[in-house]
């Protein structure tokens, strides 16, 4: 082969690769074009009330969330980098910590709590089990410091992420600036939360009326036994009234109080909040402090086992007796229809997931 056809050959395939490269770069350009096109921010589910989260404080824009979502699992967001929001959010666990009883954070260390699910909070007014929290913006600040989640200060987490022409770059498109502050750092993930919604499950496709949705049999009866004894708490759609109740259990080994701890009144003694009852086939274990493993362990105690405390919610005290009456066709029938409220699409959505 001589040495000018070897020189044309060469030029040939760098020819070639620079046409590869520069139909890649359309390419990626195009698909982030398309990206920003389909971003549809915030959207209300049809069945669901207004949201509660003060949208208008808060510009929601595609490299907004993109941003909170890197910053939710950022491992930089903790003391040894190690720990991010996603370690105790699993989104295929409903965005909780799946396995563990209490959460895990920092060096392994032991929470009191069952880490929560990030799921609606856009219709949130209080935040944590306990309600300490009244502002979703602010609401990352508590896991970052604790020194059994991620034993961070909030300085360094800023420093760190200057460091990083990545965060430069994302802050940059995110608000129009290279700064990076507290409260940017906060709104990016009050983007990415708030935007973790679940609205697509069987029972939501059933109250909207879509195509050939109906709830079979023993769901349909199931749903009448839940708005007849756990409606009044689990409040739908959300599944959820907010509120802060005691419901009988028994007092766990690490004496947690619950509101109490954020209130400092004892009439708020061992209250927590009510948890929705979305997504729990993925969200199991099950109360504040994971004590049950099944559901079934969960209707159980309401039947069973509520403990006759001294600010007991009037709800669990009726008619004379404890709890919840509860027989076991009962049982089968919720349990049927809470499978309803499972939301496949939420815990498989690849735009919540890490990229």
């Amino acid at each position: 082969m001589t040495i000018q056809r070897i020189k044309g050959m060469k030029k040939l395939y760098l020819l070639l690769l620079a046409f590869s490269l520069f139909i890649y770069a359309c390419k990626k350009e195009s698909n982030i074009q398309n990206a920003v096109s389909t971003f549809l921010g915030f959207q209300k589910p049809a069945n669901f009330p207004q949201p509660v989260y003060k949208l208008e404080n808060n510009k929601f824009t595609e490299a907004g969330f993109l941003l909170g979502r890197a910053l939710f699992y950022e491992p930089r967001l903790s003391r040894d980098n190690t720990i991010s929001c996603g370690s105790c959010h699993i989104q295929s666990s409903g965005f909780t910590q799946h396995g563990h009883d209490v959460s895990h954070g920092i060096d392994d260390r032991l929470g009191s709590r069952n880490s929560p699910p990030i799921m609606n909070l856009a219709w949130n007014k209080t935040f944590m089990w306990d309600g300490g929290i009244f502002d979703l913006d602010l609401q990352p600040i508590s896991p970052i410091t604790n020194p059994v989640e991620m034993d961070e200060k909030i300085e360094n987490v800023l420093l760190k992420l200057k460091q990083m022409p990545k965060y430069v770059t994302m802050f940059n498109r995110a608000f129009g600036t290279d700064e990076i502050t507290n409260a940017r750092m906060m709104k990016a993930l009050s983007q990415f939360m708030v935007l973790c919604v679940s609205a697509n499950s069987k029972y939501d496709q059933v109250m909207r009326k879509e195509q050939g949705q109906v709830f079979t049999p023993d769901e349909q009866a199931g749903y009448t036994i839940f708005k007849e004894r756990c409606g009044s708490c689990h409040r739908e759609p959300l599944f959820t009234d907010g509120t802060f109740r005691n419901n009988g259990l028994a007092i766990g080994p690490n004496n947690d109080q619950g509101r109490s701890m954020a209130t400092l009144h004892p009439e708020d003694e061992y209250k927590f909040k009510v948890p929705s009852l979305r997504n729990l086939g993925y969200t199991s274990p099950y109360m504040h402090d994971g004590r049950f493993l099944t559901l079934n362990g969960v209707l159980t105690h309401y039947a069973q086992e509520v403990q006759a405390t001294p600010n007991l919610d009037p709800l669990m005290q009726q008619n004379g007796r404890l709890g919840i009456a509860l027989i076991a066709d009962d049982k089968l029938k919720l349990l049927t229809f809470l499978k309803t409220l499972d939301d496949k699409d939420f815990v498989t959505r690849k735009d919540l997931a890490e990229q």
